[in-house]
């Protein structure tokens, strides 16, 4: 088994099993990955249609080439690069499905990008509330600060555009 390494991507730590792979390579385990789904789906087409004894070594002989695709793919899989959230090994330690994590992480991703957009248009709102302030305190500042909100703005427009 290639090592396995932990390191930081974009802010999550990942479990990455290292290994170098190039396009060809890569192409390779897709080819290899393809006859794998195509025995599978040429394994249901004789199981649909079973005629009993006359169709059974074909059955075989299928099942034969599956199990000839899986090795190759085995053997042949060890070097891809994998990156896996250590969070989900846990879970699958502890015998829960990793379906369920990633519901649980979607559900609080959505959660904190909630929370961050109140928070965003709260500040927005004290922006302008600030602005008006200002404009009723100060006499002769309401074109200093429409030019500060203008720029603001277009920056925001810019990074949201």
């Amino acid at each position: 088994m290639a090592p396995m390494v932990e390191e930081e991507v974009d802010g999550i730590f990942m479990i990455v099993i290292e290994g170098s792979t190039s396009l060809t390579e890569t192409a390779l385990y897709t080819d290899r990955l393809k006859d794998v789904i195509q025995d599978l789906y040429e394994i249901q087409s004789s199981v649909h249609g079973y005629l009993g004894p006359q169709t059974q070594q074909v059955l075989v002989r299928k099942i034969h080439d599956l199990t000839t695709s899986l090795q190759q793919l085995s053997a042949s899989s060890s070097a891809l690069p994998t990156m896996i959230p250590p969070e989900i090994i846990t879970y699958i330690e502890d015998g829960r499905n990793p379906d369920i994590y990633t519901r649980e992480f979607v559900e609080l991703v959505q959660k904190s990008n909630m929370y961050l957009k109140g928070k965003s248009d709260a500040f927005r709102g004290f922006r302008d509330v600030l602005a008006e302030e200002i404009v009723a305190g100060e006499v002769g500042s309401r074109d200093e600060v429409e030019k500060i909100l203008g720029s603001r703005v277009e920056e925001t427009s810019v990074v949201n555009g």
